[in-house]
This record gives C-alpha cells, structure tokens and sequence, in this order.
C-alpha cells in the first residue's frame, strides 16, 4: 500500500488521524515543521518552502490536508504545494474542511475546495463543526482559573463535534478513497448545545460552577488578546465564527458520522469526563 501523507499530524484532527491509520496498519508519513523532534515516520515539510515538498510526497498517493491557521492567502501560500503534489503522483486529498464551507465563500476553506473540484485529483472533503477541544485548548484557561466560558456567541447554539470523531472520517476516506471519492460529509456531534448548556455540563463534571459570561464582540476581543494571548487576525477568526452562532447559523445536525462510522458520535458529556483533568486547577502544595 502507498504511503498516506498526513499534515497537521500534531494536531487534535491530524493526531486523531495517525492514530487511527496506525491502528489499520497503513503506511502513515506525518509532516512536521523543520527543525521538529523527528522520529520515525515524520518528514520535514512547509507548504511554504518548495525544497521540502519532493521528500514528502514521493510514493504518496493519498493525504491529509489541513490548512495551517496562519495561512489565509491559499492561492499563494498552499495551493502551489497541493499542485506539486498532484504533480509527484498524489491522487486523492482529503481536506479538513469546515462546516457551511460551500455556502460561505468568505473563508479560505471555500477557496480550497473550488480548486480542488477543479485540480483533477479525486478528493473528501471533511466539513468540521465546532471542535470540543476548543474549550480544552484555545479556552481551557477561562474555564479552570476563572470558572467561565468567554465566547460572543450569545443564546445560540452550536453543534460540536469531537476531534475524535472528524479525525476517523478522514482515515476511514484515506483507507478507502474509492468509498469516499468527490464525497463531502459534514461531521457534527449529536445535539447542538447553547454556551450556557455547555456551562452546566462543566458544572456537573467539575464539580464548580461555570457560568457562561456572554460577552460582545468587543468585550471578547480585548479578553481574547489581553488574557488568551490571540493575534488579531485569529481574534477577528473566532468573533466571526461565534458571530454565526449567535445568529443561529451553527446548530445545524448531520448525521454523517454514523453513516461513515457505524456508530454515534461522541457527544459533549462524554468529552467533558474524558478530559475533565485539563480544566482542574493545579493542586496547592502546602509549605512547610
């Protein structure tokens, strides 16, 4: 079996997906930057640097692509890397996409699903609801040293999903991609969940109450740089993505997880007891 190239593979997607590949015994490469810790497997790869593009994807016939944060203009700063990829030999991509992509052409995400349907590689699009792990990654510091959820998304709800769940669709489309070819499915977990919905469940499993602070966008803004450290243009990301839940853009359901998988998805419940750890506060360690 050819090698599957996986990007991000030190994500939460991208991890999910080496892991599962690795357990149906497939012949995983897992990009990393240059001048990461190495190891068995991984290859140098940027889709800036041109120099590093040939190692990665020679006898790779299938990846995993997932458009760095940082990358907002994809003509110019991935689309050239996915080109020499179908170049090399690279005949099905699947894309970590994001949910509504093919209604809202103002994400770069839009951008490259277009050119993908246009590239003559068979591709899976993986179209993501909003990620559990946001709030055990992005805003764990709110919950476990400040008891609160800070998020501009008003009484909207949203559909999560587990990283989990989004990362085994896209290796199930990598194992299979004749199953899977020129198929977009929408992951999203089994309910769609208010923020104060979301602060009970905390509640419940933490054992401290959590409440749902409801900013505005500006309140949001100035927290998300002062406290959580955001650059401006990740700030202006993530206003606009609670921005569409506030607006009751972000609940909608799929039942795209159980079609692929045979099974439910993981809902938030079980999420916030499997990762209950990461939102305790450290122990104080008395002095003597």
């Amino acid at each position: 079996m050819a090698a599957i190239l996986v990007t991000g593979a030190s994500g939460n997607v991208g991890g999910a997906v080496v892991r599962a590949l690795d357990a149906a015994g497939a012949d995983v490469r897992r990009a990393q930057r240059p001048g990461g810790p190495g190891g068995p497997g991984t290859v140098d790869f940027d889709f800036t640097d041109p120099a590093t593009w040939a190692q990665a994807f020679a006898g790779v016939e299938s990846m995993f692509l997932v458009r760095p944060p940082a990358v907002g203009n994809v003509k110019r700063d991935l689309v050239p890397a996915v080109s020499a990829a179908r170049d090399a030999g690279v005949r099905h991509v699947v894309f970590l996409s994001l949910q509504g992509a093919q209604t809202n052409k103002v994400v770069p995400h839009a951008a490259v699903e277009k050119w993908l349907r246009a590239s003559g590689m068979d591709w899976t699009f993986v179209r993501a609801s909003f990620f559990h792990q946001n709030l055990s990654t992005t805003h764990v510091s709110d919950v476990r040293d400040r008891n609160e959820i800070v998020v501009p998304a008003g009484r909207g709800a949203t559909a999560f999903v587990d990283a989990d769940d989004v990362g085994a669709v896209a290796a199930a489309a990598l194992l299979d991609p004749a199953a899977h070819r020129n198929t977009a499915w929408t992951i999203t977990g089994p309910e769609a969940l208010t923020y104060d919905e979301v602060a009970r469940i905390l509640t419940a499993e933490l054992g401290r109450p959590i409440r749902y602070a409801r900013p505005g966008v500006l309140r949001y803004a100035r927290h998300a740089r002062q406290n959580l450290g955001m650059g401006w243009g990740m700030v202006a990301v993530t206003s606009a993505i609670y921005t569409t839940a506030r607006l009751g853009m972000a609940a909608g359901l799929s039942d795209d997880v159980r079609t692929v998988l045979g099974r439910d998805p993981i809902d938030f419940a079980e999420f916030a007891y499997r990762e209950r750890a990461v939102w305790n506060p450290d122990p104080v360690i008395p002095t003597v």
